[in-house]
């Protein structure tokens, strides 16, 4: 599938050897970014909110197994070093290069290895799918594929890779994520842009309720195609990203299901935000929708939790999946269907809504069930 290198004016390239992967991607424009919430935040991130300020980017390099987080002020000027290894391949200024890492927390980054993968890639930079292919690999981690999407429209196209499959919580992106377009905006329009896209996709994706101390998402507009409708942008952009977010909730760790929830009848978008995001990031609701068990309780009672404000009397709830679509509680009520429900739960997908009868807001979420192999991955994830 295409993506970035679909867009006029970036390339390109990178690598894995073991754990260690690294990614450069070259692109001058106007630029965005949205970090994450955590306090905890690794070196790069540091880094980048200040040096995205500036609103430009020439070119990004990311590198896989050691996310150089909770590594102090060695960590921040290795981050800067990082940026300085790809500029000085690339003849850049060093101001203008995003930095990300990602990997195992608390331990400090290999540069020599660093600087020889970039060294040996930075020459291969290309515009081509097999490109691409090769740096959403080189960024993976636990991800089992890599994650693409392009979305065209009339005058103008938005193409992204992301990775992303464990320490997945709606605080910010994540995950790493960057997302190209030809179209010509401001940085600051961008920025707007952005937060809007990343509210509705990637601040609705759960895997398992943690939050990262690294994730990013980089936007960048080499504004080749010209000016466009701010509007139809942001729409568009607000597609690849949920595009992006639904590919990093099925390949959650060691999910076997993709899990969607749509909750309508809030008293706002930010209410229904609220019940589905912790609908689909409850572990209750999670590991029954695993074992195909349609116990709707579960789900009203997370909804009940979330802060948003409704009568359960009134609450209405169906479960889709395999063809099927079965409602489990209607006005508050058991309904008797739960034989189709269950049935329904026997899918790689899995749908939930909820009306709660209180409002017209309206949010969609995404994440997956909650299995023993989440915990055998995140068991040992460093012995």
């Amino acid at each position: 599938m295409q993506s970035i290198c679909a867009v006029e004016g970036v390339t390109a390239a990178g690598i894995k050897e073991g754990k260690y992967g690294l990614a450069l991607i070259k692109a001058e424009g106007t630029a965005a970014a949205a970090f994450t919430k955590n306090i905890a935040r690794a070196g790069p991130v540091i880094l980048m909110q200040e040096r995205i300020k500036h609103g430009r980017l020439a070119a990004i390099i990311s590198n896989s197994g050691c996310a150089n987080a909770l590594t102090g002020q060695r960590g921040i000027d290795d981050a800067v070093e990082m940026a300085s290894i790809a500029a000085e391949e690339l003849s850049l200024d060093p101001r203008e290069v995003g930095v990300a890492s990602t990997g195992v927390i608390s331990r400090y980054l290999n540069l020599p290895l660093i600087k020889d993968q970039c060294h040996r890639i930075a020459p291969l930079l290309e515009r081509s799918p097999l490109a691409e292919i090769s740096a959403a690999k080189a960024i993976m981690t636990t991800d089992l594929v890599e994650k693409h999407s392009l979305v065209r429209r009339e005058g103008f196209t938005i193409g992204g890779i992301c990775k992303g499959s464990g320490m997945i919580a709606p605080n910010m992106g994540t995950m790493l994520g960057y997302v190209y377009t030809d179209a010509e905006i401001s940085a600051s329009d961008l920025q707007v842009a952005l937060k809007t896209a990343v509210k509705r996709s990637f601040n609705r994706v759960v895997v398992d309720g943690d939050t990262s101390t690294n994730d990013v998402v980089f936007c960048t507009a080499t504004s080749t195609a010209g000016k466009v409708p701010l509007n139809e942008f942001t729409a568009a952009l607000e597609e690849c990203c949920v595009s992006l977010g639904r590919q990093i909730a099925s390949d959650g760790e060691g999910a076997t299901k993709l899990i969607e929830v749509i909750v309508r009848g809030a008293r706002s978008e930010d209410e229904a935000d609220l019940a589905a995001r912790t609908v689909v990031g409850s572990p209750l609701v999670k590991t029954a929708i695993y074992g195909e068990d349609p116990n709707w309780g579960r789900i009203v009672a997370a909804a009940g939790r979330s802060g948003a404000e409704f009568d359960p009397e009134k609450v209405s709830c169906w479960i889709s999946g395999s063809g099927l679509k079965a409602a489990v509680c209607e006005r508050g009520v058991l309904t008797e269907d739960l034989k189709t429900a269950k049935a329904s739960l026997a899918g790689r997908e899995v749908q939930i809504e909820l009306d709660l009868a209180a409002g017209n807001g309206k949010a969609i979420a995404w994440g997956c069930d909650l299995t023993e192999k989440y915990v055998e991955i995140n068991g040992k994830y460093t012995t």
